[in-house]
């Protein structure tokens, strides 16, 4: 790290313990691989965090950082003390929020994490209908991808996940509860080239298709249902990550695409995409909540969990 000088050797003095605080920055530093962005995510100057630093390694007895070009990396020990302090982190957080609301439900806190299409329509409806009726708490919904919002789950970082699941993600330790299947819906620009109203196997077969990346979740239950459903294999064309990029490709006629109901309700009702009926070809998506085996929910938390597991759309078949 940078030279001492009487700022540094101020601060030492004073401020020689392991506490949570340092632990933060020093997360943060990791993560962002530079002293100069986290002392500006955190509005505070370069030589304050330098100087959390610099007695973090002190008390630990060992180098955590190193410079790397502009930027620091972590040393040997360094990954080693951030592994351990991410999980402290996120310990501590996860037991603050369980302490909130301990007392009273509607002045809690609680974490969500849930995969993409899941975060971004389905959840946030409900959330805030939660939300109106606990004014007082605090919610936060972290989307990602699932093994993301599966890996959270497990550390701490939320309360509990909302997902879909592979058959090959390993949730050991975790409690996996099935809420209801989601139909996948097949959806077209309205006066598409490709495709009219409906479709059957065969045709389906040629059709050029958009996904997501074929080393996502959300590709391999798709993959999966199809050649249950006698469709081995589908002409992509085109992989985007969002939905919503996956709509615009759809829009423009690009290809066809799956989405989940809750994805393009709101389409539907505007009329600027088509669902493509496939008589005969039922396909869906269940979702499920994970959290893990010792997790203790607050009245809040259990709450918000119960009020998510009571929101199944019409037309959902329950999969418990």
């Amino acid at each position: 790290m940078t030279s001492d000088n009487s700022q540094f050797g101020l601060m030492r003095r004073f401020d020689s313990q392991l506490t949570l605080k340092k632990i933060e920055i020093f997360c943060l530093v990791a993560e962002l691989q530079s002293v100069t962005r986290a002392s500006q995510h955190l509005f505070v100057s370069q030589p304050v965090v330098t100087a959390h630093l610099r007695s973090l390694e002190e008390k630990l007895g060992a180098p955590l950082l190193r410079r790397e070009g502009r930027g620091v990396v972590l040393t040997p020990a360094g990954e080693r003390v951030f592994k351990w302090a991410k999980e402290m982190v996120a310990k501590t957080r996860e037991l603050e929020r369980e302490l909130a609301g301990e007392i009273e439900v509607g002045s809690g806190r609680a974490v969500v994490a849930s995969s993409m299409s899941v975060g971004s329509y389905l959840l946030p409806p409900i959330v805030c209908d939660f939300q109106l009726q606990h004014p007082e708490g605090l919610v936060e919904v972290v989307i990602s991808n699932p093994q993301a919002a599966l890996d959270a789950a497990r550390t701490g970082i939320c309360d509990f996940s909302v997902l879909i699941v592979s058959p090959d993600q390993i949730t050991t330790g975790l409690i996996v509860e099935p809420l209801w299947d989601e139909p996948l819906l097949l959806m077209s620009a309205p006066e598409s080239k490709w495709v009219g109203d409906s479709t059957d196997r065969e045709e389906m077969a040629r059709l050029p298709f958009i996904s997501t990346s074929n080393s996502t979740v959300m590709y391999q239950l798709e993959e999966g249902q199809l050649r249950h459903n006698g469709i081995p294999s589908r002409r992509i064309v085109l992989y985007l990550g969002h939905p919503e990029a996956q709509k615009e490709a759809v829009r423009r006629d690009v290809g066809v695409c799956f989405f989940t109901r809750s994805a393009v309700e709101e389409n539907l009702k505007r009329g600027d995409m088509r669902w493509v009926r496939t008589p005969g070809l039922e396909l869906s998506i269940p979702l499920y909540t994970l959290h893990r085996e010792d997790k203790h929910f607050s009245p809040f938390q259990h709450a918000l969990k119960a009020y998510v597991e009571a929101a199944q759309p019409d037309g959902m078949p329950v999969l418990r």
